[in-house]
């Protein structure tokens, strides 16, 4: 039975408001020949029981992911979860707030956004951080046009290491003006050529953009990298894919980074086959106000207490739509509560050992793999964190499709996006696997 809710006399009265005839009159823009003219064949409908004995059926048709053994990474990392994580998440002052347009009836909420930020800051090394983007690739993108905003630059030296699907961005978003944006090469080592950036920047760039842990899972020389950029009057905006890297390593601020952004769903967001993710967003104080999103603030009301405000929204919504940042119109609230959670969960001392551990079982995955014939590290030198390239002995490809009939996911071959890579594939270890699961692929390497 269709459900039909205007009478006919409400469908006459809504046509003679707009002017037509008849219903299909409102499709006259519509050929023809792609119209349907009659109902879609589809079989009869089931009863509530027979519906589910159905998508039972179906869903059984579908392989037992929890038996998988993956060591996929670039972008989208396998961590645990703690179930305190989703506990709060699922209140329902949480899990069904809004955007906190109202600040006066949206305190929790804007006091977790507040938390989130402080919590970024403390993590990348940064004076101050909005209130979330979409992902990371959004964010390393709005990064490089607060950069242009920031410097009255148009130019950006963006490296060929940093993630593909966030250069495939930053294309898209600068396809009127792709003059603008010059990819860096990387060396023999997996990091980006210092040297090259010297000779090509000028005082037209507005950014060089880096990513810390590169897409390889290698550390780049940020510090000096930020010296070249500087003495040309250009900002160092640092991207990043894998968040608990500043677990073990020294966040982007203590190389004078000037604009962070990356992907924060390591922390409390399952990897949900690739979303919904976590942009973090950070920079210098003195920026706030070319920042895109939004910002939260804290004050004290009349009576003293505690009150949390959007301080900053810069968004065409708030402001004339010549003065804003940028069009992203909210932030990704439950997820950055998520990761509000797992770190005040971690804390300092926890964060720092999860990120060890995840350190560990790489540094112990990739030795063991390089002692059978034919398997060596491509960049045996250059320090990495949780994410490493192998140079395999034929075809990535090949090598992937026979693990992935055993039931593992061996990681990514990188001829995908990179010539001459054909046998070079990109792996990821953390404190998910197991010494049993590491065992297991290298055997499965070995065979």
């Amino acid at each position: 039975m269709r459900y039909i809710p205007h009478t006919p006399d409400d469908i006459k009265f809504l046509l003679d408001t707009v002017g037509v005839r008849s219903v299909e009159a409102l499709f006259d823009q519509i050929p023809e020949n792609l119209r349907l003219e009659n109902l879609l064949d589809l079989p009869e409908p089931l009863c509530e029981l027979e519906l589910m004995r159905h998508m039972e059926e179906l869903a059984g048709r579908n392989r037992d992911v929890g038996r998988a053994l993956s060591f996929l990474g670039g972008g989208s990392y396998s961590h645990h979860v703690p179930p305190a994580v989703d506990e709060i998440l699922r209140r329902g002052e949480f899990y069904t707030a809004y955007t906190p347009y109202q600040p006066e009836v949206s305190q929790g909420t804007l006091q977790s956004i507040f938390e989130f930020q402080t919590l970024v800051c403390q993590l990348l090394g940064m004076d101050i951080a909005n209130a979330s983007m979409y992902d990371g690739a959004t964010g390393t993108t709005e990064a490089m046009l607060m950069a242009q905003r920031v410097t009255r630059r148009d130019k950006l030296l963006v490296a060929s290491n940093l993630h593909p699907e966030y250069r495939e961005v930053a294309n898209t978003y600068l396809s009127a003006h792709p003059e603008w944006l010059t990819e860096i090469p990387f060396t023999a080592e997996g990091q980006v050529d210092v040297g090259w950036i010297s000779q090509r920047i000028d005082n037209e760039t507005a950014a060089v953009v880096i990513q810390y842990p590169n897409f390889f899972g290698n550390l780049e020389p940020l510090k000096e990298i930020a010296t070249v950029a500087h003495c040309a009057g250009a900002l160092l905006v640092v991207s990043f894919s894998e968040a608990l890297a500043f677990g073990l390593i020294k966040p982007p601020g203590a190389f004078d980074a000037d604009i962070v952004a990356g992907e924060g769903h390591s922390f409390g967001v399952p990897m949900g086959f690739g979303g919904p993710h976590l942009g973090m967003f950070a920079s210098r104080g003195q920026f706030a106000r070319a920042m895109p999103g939004r910002l939260v603030g804290r004050t004290v009301d009349t009576e003293g207490r505690d009150a949390y405000v959007l301080t900053l929204s810069t968004r065409e919504q708030h402001i004339r739509r010549e003065k804003a940042t940028s069009n992203i119109c909210t932030n990704e609230g439950l997820c950055a509560l998520a990761a509000t959670v797992h770190l005040s969960l971690l804390g300092p001392e926890g964060l720092r050992k999860l990120g060890l551990l995840n350190h560990v079982n790489a540094a112990r995955a990739r030795k063991k793999i390089c002692r059978i014939k034919g398997y060596q590290p491509m960049f045996p030198s250059t320090p990495f964190f949780n994410e490493f390239v192998l140079k395999v002995p034929r075809s990535a490809e090949e090598i992937v499709a026979e693990l992935a009939e055993q039931g593992i996911a061996a990681g990514i071959p990188l001829g995908r996006y990179f010539e001459d890579f054909d046998q070079a594939l990109l792996m990821n270890v953390t404190e998910m696997h197991t010494s049993r699961d590491i065992e297991r692929l290298v055997e499965a390497l070995r065979g």
